[in-house]
């Protein structure tokens, strides 16, 4: 629901948005709704300055969005009232945090890299997390250096991540980003999608002599995941014929030893993680696997050093100087006081290309919540729509509604500084149009400025009215530790945010009813007699499938 229609003084609740200060943002967002940031920024030549922050390899101006230092003081006690601070505290201590699962939340832990104890239920976890890191990095130097051969005694040369979720769209986006960085033999491919097109297309082009399989299921027994590495399997043994083959050509990333051991996978070569790494959080864990093959264990540890350095940014830094906690701050400002819905993500950098599914599922499968972690529903909006594409491909596609459009759609945008294609011509055309679009999203054209720009009528088409927020985000290059900087600084933000809307972002119960629900249909689509045990629409469209579905 839209916050604007709540009259947040009169309602009793402990959440942050029904606090003192929220009535506070309320009176000053109705004074600053009708200012346009091109009268802010006249009336400021050092805004830039003012609103922008750099830490480590990022530099974040923040300073063309409908805030003034009032807005930010406002949101940074809000911030305080919701006790971010504590929460914080908790989230790094190994608090069980995730109430509804009674679990820690230590995605953290897994890139600690001052190897500073971290207690769970008392025990520190520091040494098996390094043990862990450890396996990889001995597993991947056999697999990259071509010690570790095929059935037929060649090495390795494709190597498919077999998951879904945060077992495969975390390493895959990682995988694309780091493209400088991978190894020159092995290839990496990913397969999610349980629709049998996907895995067989791909097995297609692959020779099971020197192919990798990588299965990641914390259970091993997601139905998804289980469903194409039986069928990886099947496709391998129809060439190698031997089953005693298989351990040469499928390791495990899970923690259920006697369903790896069953399949066939040896058991040193199955790679461990705890309850309380999330999935979406999980790159950073034995799921990166297919990243330590990629890029190397130097590199991994590069990309976990990024994170930690934000870790440790998130950790000290005062909010008014602390990254996270201000994207966090300008989404709730946006989400509950303007009203937006959504939030775009526009990297223009190719090889980020996929860091907008990446953060779909980390923010709206964390902040997606109607129900906050006391069991209450909630009366104000939650986590946002997350959406976007590369930068310049997005400018035509769906930049005319950014620009346009009757809807306020915050926008963060993306880019690295350094180009890494010895195209230096090509990435300042790409670096102008990142500039120019931050700018016209903000500054607009007004009429006058439309008519003595010599446009040719009609003119009110041509007119933009501006003021649309935006962040830009720029990396000095994309290297594994920026990189880790960069998913870490998302990652706090989405906590801080699940925070004040007093949400436990950690779960999420709304994909398990569907799973649910999917394991009942199954066998009802191979039933013998009419299905009449859901609603009317449900019932129909199973008996339309049953009845039109081949023999097989």
């Amino acid at each position: 629901m839209d916050t604007t229609t709540v009259n947040l003084a009169n309602v009793a609740s402990p959440a942050p948005l029904h606090c003192a200060i929220s009535v506070a943002l309320r009176q000053h967002y109705q004074a600053l709704s009708s200012v346009h940031m091109r009268e802010l920024f006249a009336a400021d030549p050092q805004r830039f300055e003012r609103f922008s922050l750099q830490v480590g390899d990022i530099l974040l101006d923040y300073s063309k969005n409908r805030i003034t230092a009032e807005t930010l003081q406002l949101l940074t006690q809000l911030a305080e009232v919701a006790d971010v601070a504590g929460w914080r505290d908790r989230l790094f201590n190994g608090e069980k945090i995730n109430n509804t699962e009674d679990r820690a939340v230590l995605h953290t832990a897994l890139r600690n890299q001052s190897n500073t104890p971290v207690l769970v239920d008392g025990a520190d976890v520091m040494p098996a997390v390094n043990a862990v890191i450890a396996q990889m990095g001995v597993f991947a130097e056999r697999v990259r250096s071509g010690t570790w051969t095929g059935y037929t005694g060649k090495p390795i040369v494709d190597v498919v991540n077999v998951g879904i979720g945060g077992s495969d769209l975390g390493p895959h986006m990682v995988y694309q980003a780091l493209k400088d960085y991978r190894h020159a033999r092995l290839n990496m491919h990913y397969v999610s999608n349980v629709d049998g097109a996907h895995i067989k297309e791909k097995l297609e082009t692959l020779d099971p002599a020197t192919t990798l399989f990588i299965v990641a299921s914390k259970t091993f027994t997601t139905q998804e995941t289980m469903t194409n590495a039986d069928y990886a399997r099947e496709w391998f043994l129809q060439h190698a014929e031997d089953a005693a083959h298989i351990a040469q050509h499928f390791v495990a990333v899970s923690t259920n030893r006697d369903a790896v051991v069953a399949f066939g996978i040896d058991p040193d070569n199955m790679f461990g993680f705890w309850d309380w790494v999330g999935g979406r959080y999980s790159l950073w864990s034995a799921i990166g696997l297919s990243i330590v093959l990629a890029v190397g264990a130097d590199n991994f540890k590069a990309l976990l050093s990024g994170a930690h350095a934000m870790d440790t940014h998130f950790r000290t830094a005062p909010f008014e100087r602390n990254m996270p906690v201000i994207l966090a701050l300008l989404g709730v400002w946006y989400s509950n006081f303007f009203g937006a819905e959504s939030h775009a993500v526009l990297p223009y950098d190719h090889y980020l290309r996929s860091l907008p599914l990446y953060l779909q599922q980390a923010d709206m499968e964390s902040n997606g919540k109607s129900v906050d972690r006391d069991g209450n529903t909630v009366d104000y909006n939650t986590g946002p729509i997350i959406w976007g594409t590369s930068g310049i491909n997005g400018q035509h596609a769906f930049y005319q509604l950014l620009h346009q459009g009757t809807r306020l759609i915050p926008a963060d945008f993306i880019v690295s500084v350094t180009e890494q294609n010895s195209l230096p011509e090509q990435h300042d055309i790409l670096m102008a149009n990142f500039l120019a679009q931050t700018e016209a999203l903000m500054h607009g054209r007004t009429l006058d400025e439309t008519l003595s720009s010599g446009v040719t009528a009609p003119h009110a088409p041509k007119v933009f009215a501006g003021n649309h927020p935006s962040n830009a985000l720029l990396l000095d290059a994309l290297t594994p530790h920026s990189l880790g900087m960069l998913i870490a600084l998302y990652e706090h933000k989405i906590f801080v945010q699940g925070i004040i809307w007093n949400l436990n972002s950690y779960d999420q119960w709304g994909v398990e009813l569907g799973k649910q629900l999917a394991k009942r249909i199954l066998p009802e689509l191979t039933a013998t007699s009419t299905v009449n045990t859901h609603d009317a629409s449900t019932n129909g469209l199973i008996n339309h499938y049953r009845q039109r579905r081949p023999t097989r």
